[in-house]
């Protein structure tokens, strides 16, 4: 009989918790699709690196969906069980509070562990995934990127470029060009043509403008100087590949040890307190969800989003201060994760005592 029921309520809370993460991460990608979608519009992002960039950001939604998606999840599938009498009926046979954890740690000790290794392994190394796409799309903007009739910034100098008409070939026709030279002088260029063409540096490239003339002088002056020309080169500096140094959130769990600075230990305590966090929560989840039977599936709901939302801000909190060298860093985040877990725990406690007066 208790394994029968332990795979019932393994069950419910299974496909329940497949269920909010789901819809959880769909919400959240989304919003970084359309995001994305903007990127790739304004040049910012070659149109063949958006979906590796969104894959990328799931990966790093799923080490806070994954946590929170559990605690919604339990509470859910244990607030209909409670709303149906049915949990009523598993405590008639002997099945307590405490006995509702066998069967949520089948679901409970993987999530932790891929939780862990999300936040430790894969979040970073996602993170760092993106910035070297995005490092490699202000590299390779060319002018394909230019949109017809629009205004666009090019190359690391600022240089403003406009084509009236843009070809499949990634050529323009009239062509409109303004950058700063120096020394307060601004160069405008009109030509009839314009085209990108590589150099033997790779690192430098050529705007080649065909059938224009070129103005350049000190604006608010007189003094302009003014040449046709029949071809015109216009060298720009693309910016190199070199990856900025990373961010604490983007370096790795090695380089976090050994950095060793306030910023960095409190990294390492976030990503150690997330498998731990979601724990926490899944015992905290079974106390939470016990409602009154037809009071409704979702009567506690509120409370526990409110407590999820605590939970996250003192950890938030917490990890600001020991940056900022408020908490010792010995203090760190473990003791909102004590707090956390000693409520959970007394709660628990007072249940399962009134569970046992009620037993004949």
């Amino acid at each position: 009989m208790r394994r029968i029921l332990d795979r019932y309520i393994f069950r419910e809370i299974a496909s329940t918790w497949a269920g909010v993460t789901m819809v959880l991460l769909l919400i959240l990608l989304t919003n970084q699709f359309a995001r994305i979608l903007g990127d790739v519009a304004k040049g910012q992002l070659p149109k063949d690196a958006a979906m590796s960039v969104i894959v990328l950001s799931g990966a790093q939604y799923l080490t806070i969906i994954v946590p929170i998606g559990l605690f919604l999840a339990v509470m859910l599938a244990l607030g209909r069980l409670y709303r149906d009498s049915e949990m009523h009926a598993m405590m008639a046979c002997r099945v307590g509070p405490v006995d509702i954890y066998r069967p949520l740690s089948w679901l409970l000790i993987p999530l932790a562990l891929t939780v862990a290794w999300l936040a430790v392994d894969l979040g970073p190394r996602a993170l760092q995934a993106v910035d070297r796409i995005s490092s490699e799309a202000r590299r390779e903007a060319d002018l394909a990127s230019i949109e017809p009739g629009r205004f666009t910034e090019v190359g690391p100098n600022n240089a403003v470029v406009y084509g009236e008409r843009v070809m499949a070939d990634g050529s323009m026709q009239n062509v409109f060009l303004q950058r700063r030279v120096g020394d307060g002088k601004v160069e405008v260029v009109v030509a009839r043509r314009g085209e990108q063409v590589d150099s033997d540096d790779p690192d430098v490239r050529f705007l080649v403008l065909q059938d224009g003339r070129r103005y350049e002088g000190v604006p608010g002056t007189s003094q302009f100087r003014v040449v046709e020309f029949a071809e015109h080169g216009i060298p720009y500096r693309l910016p190199g590949l070199d990856a900025p140094e990373p961010t604490p959130r983007a370096m790795s769990f090695a380089g976090l040890m050994q950095a060793g600075q306030l910023e960095h230990i409190a990294e390492m305590q976030w990503r150690i307190g997330i498998p731990l966090a979601t724990i926490i929560l899944g015992i905290l989840a079974v106390p939470l969800s016990k409602t009154q039977p037809r009071t409704g599936r979702y009567g506690r709901l509120a409370i526990g989003l409110l407590v999820f939302i605590i939970y996250l801000n003192m950890l938030s909190a917490a990890k600001a201060w020991i940056e900022q060298g408020s908490v010792s860093p010995l203090f760190g985040l473990w003791w909102v994760h004590l707090a956390v877990l000693l409520l959970a725990l007394g709660m628990l406690g007072v249940q399962n005592s009134m569970h046992k007066r009620l037993l004949p």
